[in-house]
């Protein structure tokens, strides 16, 4: 298993699951206020942080399993869980798969419907030559990469302590890697498609999502348009959809008081 913080103050557990780049760190401003409530845990997802970066597949579907396998071996079945931009999407994946992992999800920013750009990038490293390219950039600058590239509605709230969090697993030939393989295949837009046809079919035979989620978006985002957050939406009528105004893909960084004050009584039923 990848390292945890585990914070023992109340019996309920809450997962927090990170997204692409980024690690547990993220959540460095809001796991103490959920503490007070819920015993957290906060891994860091297989080649992201400091867990290992293994060769093996990082499509959605071995990630979401994954996912699933963490919260058996922590024995935390029907824990509540937030997710992050692409850990939001990882958990929705596993959420589908195993009805019983969550008992409610919060999902922050993720991706979920394909769009132009996803199907460019994937065309782009289907081919050898530009995965080793963008492995070795990543390589030779990853705090500059990560700096550049981890996106806020206030641009003044990255740091280099997040830059060198971040671009500390990019250093190695594993690390970046895993990045690259991540863009590559967790992002894959048929997987993406295949995702979205699920949650179509079970809107058309009115099959709601198997927990109670809450979908969370900022009105401006470069990372995840906004318009993915209707998307999901019209595909989970059930879902409760959030916006939250001047704030970003990270709204738990960006304005973690504002985001707790949505969060909490949803995790709370």
């Amino acid at each position: 298993l990848s390292p945890i913080t585990h914070i023992d103050k109340l019996s309920a557990p809450l997962l927090l699951i990170h997204g692409l780049m980024t690690s547990s760190y993220s959540f460095r401003y809001v796991i103490e206020p959920l503490s007070r409530h819920y015993r957290v845990l906060v891994p860091d997802l297989p080649g992201a942080g400091r867990s290992d970066k293994p060769d093996v597949a990082y499509s959605a579907p071995a990630l979401a399993e994954w996912i699933l396998e963490l919260v058996t071996a922590l024995d935390v079945r029907g824990t509540r869980c937030i997710g992050n931009s692409l850990g939001g999407y990882l958990c929705m994946r596993a959420a589908l798969r195993d009805g019983a992992v969550f008992s409610r999800l919060v999902n922050i920013h993720s991706p979920g419907v394909v769009d132009a750009r996803l199907r460019a990038l994937h065309l782009a490293l289907a081919l050898p030559g530009p995965g080793r390219a963008l492995a070795w950039y990543v390589r030779s600058r990853p705090e500059r990469f990560a700096h550049a590239n981890v996106h806020y509605f206030d641009e003044s709230l990255k740091s280099r302590e997040e830059a060198r969090e971040y671009g500390q697993p990019l250093e190695t030939e594993a690390g970046a890697r895993a990045f690259v393989r991540y863009l590559a295949e967790c992002l894959d837009p048929s997987e993406l498609s295949s995702f979205g046809r699920d949650l179509e079919r079970r809107r058309a035979v009115g099959e709601k999502f198997p927990v109670p989620l809450q979908l969370i978006y900022a009105r401006r985002d470069p990372m995840v348009p906004p318009r993915v957050g209707r998307a999901l939406s019209a595909l989970v009528p059930s879902a409760e959809l959030v916006w939250l105004e001047d704030t970003s893909h990270f709204a738990h960084v960006a304005s973690p008081e504002r985001l707790l004050d949505v969060v909490l009584p949803f995790l709370a039923g």
